[in-house]
């Protein structure tokens, strides 16, 4: 049975160990999960391999860290406090956005025409197949920390 709680320092003290406990608790959740999601990219990306460097450039970026040059939008990124950003792309590998969409034939000023390539998806397939599962592993450890917090 927890213990109540009594005067507003006492209850603005637990309501600071609450908050910090279940915070921890969900920075390392979030980076699992988004480890979860990379290497599953990765899996999925083996199919377009020639090189390897597509493969080697997904990462996960964890809260406070910044993302690799040239893996989203074409600059970086930092993640926020409670944030976990999985790319794929950097200095050496630029393409991945052409991996995952394909390409269609397009005409050069010069009357030349780029090929197509079909669309091979490895990242947002990543993404589908994990997310139901990883929010309901999120939210139990939410809980969990939150009941343990409150002890």
């Amino acid at each position: 049975m927890a213990k109540l709680v009594t005067g507003s320092k006492e209850l603005a003290r637990k309501l600071a160990a609450i908050k910090d406990h279940v915070a921890a608790e969900l920075r390392a959740e979030l980076v699992k999960a988004g480890h979860v999601i990379a290497d599953d990219a990765r899996a999925l990306a083996e199919s377009s391999r020639r090189t390897g460097d597509l493969i080697e450039s997904i990462h996960v970026t964890g809260p406070g860290e910044t993302t690799p040059p040239h893996s989203t939008d074409g600059g970086q990124r930092t993640a926020g406090p409670f944030e976990v950003l999985v790319t794929a792309g950097d200095s050496d590998a630029r393409h991945a956005h052409l991996v995952e969409g394909g390409t269609k034939p397009r005409m050069h000023r010069d009357g030349t025409t780029t090929g197509t390539m079909p669309a091979q998806p490895f990242f947002n397939p990543a993404w589908r197949l994990n997310r139901r599962r990883l929010e309901q592993r999120i939210n139990r450890r939410m809980r969990k920390a939150f009941r343990e917090a409150t002890k």
